[in-house]
Parts: structure tokens; C-alpha cells; sequence
């Protein structure tokens, strides 16, 4: 990756690594870390740099080219392309709030009080609207 981002990943985690690659990279791209022309290195690079097979980085450069992020060319590598932002759609309100419920849920199981919730909420919306 062009600007040096560091990609890490927890192997002991729920969620499978070509999914925790493809939200942390997600991440990246919104939040201009990665930029459109930046290139990403190769399966088989980033596939040793995180100690799994490059099939798994594969499936998630794939995943990220169905979405409008990456130019997907064989030898010349993943580059990040210049994206429209796609209209916003009901089901991906729906599909939004049940999953910021679901992870509510999750962090008041593991102990995060009410008020650490709302405070962190309340900062990422100022991050976004900045």
C-alpha cells in the first residue's frame, strides 16, 4: 500500500480473516487513508505479511472490486479506484440499524456501560460530520 497503512488482523477472532481484511481495508478507503491510484500489494505479498494463504486476501480484493473500490488486473495488482457513492437505500437502513443494534449488544454483554457507548457514538458522529 502506497501510504504505509498497517493491515493487522486477530487470528483468535469470531470473524473469518478475508472478512476482518475486507472491513479494515473498507475503513481505509472511507476514511481517504487509501486513496484512488494507491496500490495494494499483492495477494501473495499481504498473504505472507499476515500469515495466511493468499486465497483469503484474494477473496477479499474480490470482495472490494464487487463494491466499486479496486481495478482488479492481473499482474499490475489491486489499485484503488475512484468511487461514485451509490445511493442510499432503505434496506441499507434497516440492514444498518440491526447491525449497530447487534453490536450494542455485544459490547453491554462484554461490560461497556450505556454512557461509554453514547459518548463513543457521539464522537463518531463528530468525526463524520467534520
Amino acid at each position: 500500500m502506497n501510504a504505509e497503512p498497517k493491515l493487522v488482523i486477530d487470528p483468535r477472532s469470531n470473524v473469518p480473516v478475508y472478512r476482518q481484511v475486507v472491513d479494515t481495508l473498507r475503513s481505509m478507503l472511507v476514511d481517504g487513508v487509501l486513496r484512488p491510484g494507491d496500490t495494494l500489494p499483492t495477494v501473495r505479498d499481504l498473504g505472507l505479511e499476515l500469515g495466511v494463504h493468499f486465497n483469503t486476501i484474494a477473496e477479499a480484493y474480490r470482495l472490494l472490486a464487487a463494491e466499486g473500490w479496486l481495478d482488479l488486473r492481473r499482474r499490475r495488482g489491486a489499485v484503488v479506484t475512484k468511487r461514485t457513492a451509490p445511493t442510499e437505500k432503505p434496506e441499507s437502513e434497516a440492514r444498518f440499524s440491526r447491525s449497530l443494534r447487534q453490536l450494542i449488544a455485544q459490547v453491554r454483554s462484554e461490560g461497556l456501560s450505556v454512557h461509554t457507548i453514547t459518548l463513543e457514538l457521539e464522537r463518531l458522529t463528530r468525526e463524520l460530520s467534520a
